[in-house]
């Protein structure tokens, strides 16, 4: 599958997942709430799995075992030996991993947020993680499964299937405010029935989401069997990959542990953990679909360069995935930017809490177009066997998220506790963006990004007036007082006015000032079409 063909399908999938996404999370926030205990207690219990996740996804999947079974593919049997020992040893891990988070969800919830919680939303909390952490397991399977498909260049189903767990879960949502009602922020309010309704819909979506993989996987014609016999499948390698990686998500966490409980302390009247993870979604969305949908072909061709030794063509995947990313990124970031606080609105219950929320989102944009050529960079030490290089730049970045959001800690307003961390992440990422970029070229000579960085000035300077033009509508529209942030149906309305408005200035100058890059993107649409 081409890189366009591949790219359009896993981003009209992450399209279509997002959106699904935002509906759930938008029905959640109507039954606990974006700014109180209850929401606060929930997003630490389901932020458990998601966390630990992370280490298994992050550390191990995309690191070692892409690059792992690109090279088995060319053995006679396509690899299925070696996917079916992988695939065990994997179950055997995550399903060993997710009873021993299970039996320790007291100790989690107290690692995560026991700075400013009261016993009862500790309680609370604590409940739901029985709930949530099962999740573990189908997300580990889920991760092994998509990622192995990915390395095979079959990327439609990792994206597609998510949606099912957004059906499934908006659906429960629903069924919880029904019987119970909305907008329950106050601890006092809940029971166990209420809790195993809200955490158990989380988790029945999970599993949903899984099982649809494991039918895709079966239709790709790859055996689904077990295999114990580790033995000779290279896991000496596999372990010594794996032991950079899981130190550098490790540390990730450990940071993670640390912003969280900075911002337990704000829970109850002010933004918190749960309006933080909200922010954090709106972010994901220009990140999902266009660094991931971009991206992740790229890494597996770069994959493929890398194994070959075809330095050359890899270099040129690097320039050529940074530029296309940055074409799309500047934008995203400008336009959602602009939109902050109609965006704001859809994730909150009234017009003072998105305004509230919104200077989070506009904290975390700040290492959007970063983290587009960290994600290519990153990738390209994952594809030479190298997860020595990134574990050190990413304990330069978390001894800077570290420090200073210590320094938040003892010296932002709680008010202002959320914003602050989000920018010490945005700021601490960039630099962790030019370290590992100057790291790569001395590690396979020059990159030849000289004209790849002019096309990303190009680009910022074009994206600027589009963001001001967009802005400038929601001023129009009343601003604060305005229609934008009536509901959240008009929120909604007004942030997809917004981007359009900044993207058509945005389309409009690199034609007038006939960007190369426009051409290049048009030509690769009228290729897909046709």
């Amino acid at each position: 599958m081409g890189l366009g063909r591949a790219s359009a399908m896993i981003a009209a999938g992450t399209l279509t997942s997002r959106i699904t996404g935002l509906l759930r999370t938008v029905v959640l926030i109507s039954a606990v709430g974006a700014i109180g205990q209850a929401g606060d207690a929930f997003a630490t219990a389901n932020m458990l799995p998601n966390s630990i996740y992370q280490v298994i996804s992050a550390g191990v999947l995309t690191g070692v075992i892409v690059p792992q079974v690109v090279r088995a593919t060319a053995q006679k049997d396509s690899g299925h030996a070696f996917l079916a020992k992988l695939l065990t040893l994997g179950a055997v891990l995550v399903g060993g991993i997710t009873v021993v988070a299970f039996f320790c969800a007291p100790l989690l919830v107290s690692l995560y947020a026991s700075a400013g919680y009261s016993p009862e939303q500790h309680a609370l909390a604590t409940q739901f993680a029985y709930w949530c952490i099962p999740q573990l397991f189908f997300y580990g399977m889920f991760a092994l499964l998509g990622e192995i498909l990915n390395a095979r260049r079959i990327f439609a189903p990792y994206a597609w299937a998510p949606i099912v767990n957004n059906i499934v879960s908006i659906a429960g949502f629903l069924v919880f405010m029904m019987l119970f009602g909305s907008n329950l922020t106050d601890v006092a309010e809940w029971n166990p029935l209420m809790v195993a309704v809200l955490a158990g819909t989380a988790t029945l979506g999970i599993v949903g989401q899984t099982v649809v993989l494991v039918f895709f996987w079966r239709r790709a014609g790859i055996p689904l069997r077990f295999d114990f016999r580790w033995r000779g499948m290279g896991l000496g390698h596999m372990r010594t990959l794996a032991k950079w990686t899981l130190l550098t998500t490790l540390i990730g966490q450990a940071v993670g542990i640390v912003q969280t409980q900075t911002l337990s302390v704000a829970s109850g009247d002010h933004p918190s953990v749960f309006a933080s993870q909200n922010a954090w979604l709106v972010y994901m969305v220009p990140y999902s679909m266009i660094i991931l949908a971009i991206g992740t072909p790229y890494f597996t061709r770069i994959s493929e360069h890398a194994a070959a030794k075809r330095d050359a063509e890899l270099r040129g995947d690097i320039a050529q995935s940074i530029r296309v990313l940055g074409l799309f990124v500047v934008i995203a970031t400008a336009a959602v930017a602009a939109a902050a606080v109609p965006a704001s609105r859809v994730f909150s219950n009234g017009a003072l809490e998105a305004t509230l929320i919104a200077p989070v989102l506009l904290a975390f944009l700040v290492s959007l177009l970063p983290m587009a050529v960290l994600f290519i960079v990153q990738r390209t030490f994952y594809a030479y066997g190298d997860a020595r290089t990134p574990f050190f730049f990413t304990v330069v970045q978390a001894s800077l998220v570290l420090v200073f959001t210590l320094v938040v800690a003892f010296s932002v307003p709680v008010e202002w506790r959320a914003a602050s961390v989000a920018l010490v992440q945005a700021c601490a990422g960039i630099v962790q963006t030019v370290l590992a970029t100057i790291l790569l070229r001395r590690k396979i000579g020059p990159l030849g990004l000289g004209s790849t960085w002019a096309a990303l000035v190009r680009f910022i300077i074009m994206a600027l007036p589009a963001g001001a033009a967009g802005y400038g509508v929601y001023l129009l529209s009343g601003g604060a007082d305005g229609w934008m942030l009536q509901d959240k149906l008009w929120g909604a309305l007004g942030a997809a006015v917004i981007a359009a408005v900044a993207g058509a200035v945005y389309l409009l100058l690199l034609f007038v000032f006939r960007a190369p890059e426009l051409k290049v993107a048009m030509d690769t649409v009228r290729r897909r079409r046709g």
